[in-house]
């Protein structure tokens, strides 16, 4: 089904003034992918609720021109018809969720278009086979992952069979290896004729899919490639627009050698050991079984593993989130913060400004702003952080982190939502944070931020340590680790 965008403009207040989208054009046809890129906060997501009929039947606004869908215009349409048409996965998939148990999630959307329960069980029999879902079914949506969340919401929505499906940052909380899935779910999509709108950071994966690769720009279409236009174009040209690698292969041959902090190697600190660490949800089976897990002090260590390895456990359990191992909970929270992987949970406040003075003792507001310049966020200090995008809401959590005055700072896929400018910002902000003396843990599936960050890495799987070694002279061995189970990487 063709998608046409035409003279659009909107603006999530009473008033074009500030509009975020200025008189765009877009068309796309049928059975035709294309990724929406572009810096955060660009208008990307935007674009893709005007697709799936959230805007304007859902946000408020004001909006001049016209969506259609085939021949019909979304502003006639209900929601509910849209839906028919029209399938999306989130940015944050927990906001998609209606049920507590992934086999009811997986068939929710079936169930509510008020489809026969033998075509049900059969949609959803499929959409298990093609997403390999199997381990996944009969546990609660509370226990999963953060990646493990994302494929569920993409295999529910795959069930209802759309004819058009928006995907916004689908792989943003996803290893390489689930992502390698992703991508063959979308070429299969685009097999069956069916029109996929991807907003994107990460490009690589789509690099063999994507018909076209739309840039968005002060909101309108800047540029539109073909991936291998793109790509052709080369890995600076790409950077200064603010987009990330779109080939794989390129991270071994810009993993040069990797200087560690003079700080820190001058000082030469201890590490923070914890031995005999497990734990475990209602008595089951051991999520975490670690015999021993070093962690450099006054360096930004790296956590890497698979979907559902126990990253994200780990660290609620160090944070005193989990558990009552050893040393008690109340004190581990006074020593250490933790940025969740849905920063919704926690941003608290009216202003982004309040939001990272909120843990600051004693509160210096020209220190606060500071650290919002650094992440390029002052100029919406004044705004409220729920109305930011989910980029820029990663980061006011990552600045509430580093105001908090914490020893030890734990970061959940610190750049999940951000574009490769946003990266290196974010990137140069842990590098001051670190050389100040704090321990930065980032649990991250980002080899690129890992290269130009980190000092060591930890690798998980299946709740154990399997891997501990430092990033100097190991960054090859870092990249391979990572994409040897992403297949056509090169």
């Amino acid at each position: 089904m063709n998608i046409s965008l035409k003279n659009v403009s909107f603006s999530y207040s009473d008033s074009l003034d500030d509009a975020i989208l200025k008189n765009l054009n877009l068309e796309i046809r049928s059975g035709e992918c294309v990724v929406l890129a572009g810096e955060s906060g660009c208008g990307k997501t935007t674009i893709s609720k005007l697709i799936n009929g959230l805007i304007p039947h859902y946000h408020s606004g004001t909006m001049d021109g016209d969506v259609l869908l085939g021949d019909k215009n979304t502003a006639d349409m209900t929601l509910a018809e849209i839906s028919r048409t029209v399938g999306s996965v989130f940015q944050n998939p927990r906001s998609q969720f209606f049920n507590i148990d992934t086999d009811c999630e997986l068939a929710f959307g079936c169930e509510n278009m008020g489809m026969d329960p033998e075509e049900i069980k059969r949609r959803v029999a499929n959409v298990v086979q093609e997403f390999h879902l199997e381990h996944l079914l009969g546990r609660s949506i509370f226990n999963l992952s953060g990646g493990e969340k994302q494929k569920i919401a993409c295999a529910s929505v795959s069930a209802t069979g759309p004819e058009i499906f928006v995907l916004d940052e689908p792989s943003a909380n996803l290893d390489l290896k689930t992502i390698a899935d992703l991508k063959e779910i979308v070429a299969r999509w685009k097999k069956a004729g069916k029109t996929v709108v991807v907003v994107e950071h990460r490009l690589y994966y789509l690099r063999d899919v994507a018909d076209r690769i739309c840039y968005v720009k002060d909101g309108q279409i800047a540029h539109e490639w073909t991936p291998a236009e793109l790509e052709a174009k080369g890995a600076a040209y790409a950077s200064s627009l603010g987009l990330r690698c779109m080939n794989l292969g390129m991270l071994s041959e810009r993993a040069e050698p990797h200087q560690p902090n003079n700080v820190i190697a001058s000082e030469a600190k201890q590490s923070i050991t914890f031995d005999n660490l497990t734990f475990c949800y209602h008595r089951k089976h051991p999520i975490l079984d670690i015999d021993r897990l070093e962690l450099p002090c006054g360096q930004i260590t790296a956590l890497i593993g698979h979907n559902g390895a126990g990253k994200s456990t780990l660290a609620q359990v160090l944070c005193g989130l989990q558990g009552s191992w050893r040393q008690k909970r109340a004190a581990r929270k006074r020593g250490t913060y933790l940025i969740m992987q849905d920063v919704n949970h926690q941003l608290f406040t009216e202003s982004v400004l309040d939001e990272v003075l909120l843990g600051m003792k004693p509160q210096d507001e020209n220190l606060a702003l500071e650290i919002l310049d650094g992440l390029n966020l002052k100029q919406y200090a004044d705004n409220h952080p729920m109305a930011l995008s989910g980029g820029q809401k990663q980061r006011v959590a990552i600045g509430s982190g580093i105001s908090s005055g914490c020893d030890v700072v734990v970061f959940d896929e610190p750049t999940s939502g951000l574009d490769y400018r946003q990266m290196l910002a974010v990137s140069a902000t842990l590098k001051k944070l670190a050389a100040s003396g704090k321990t930065l843990l980032v649990i991250t599936h980002d080899p690129e931020f890992i290269l130009n960050s980190c000092q060591s890495v930890i690798r998980m799987e299946h709740g154990k340590i399997v891997e501990q070694y430092p990033l100097s002279g190991n960054e090859k061995q870092l990249v391979k680790t990572m994409t040897e189970n992403y297949r056509d990487c090169n």
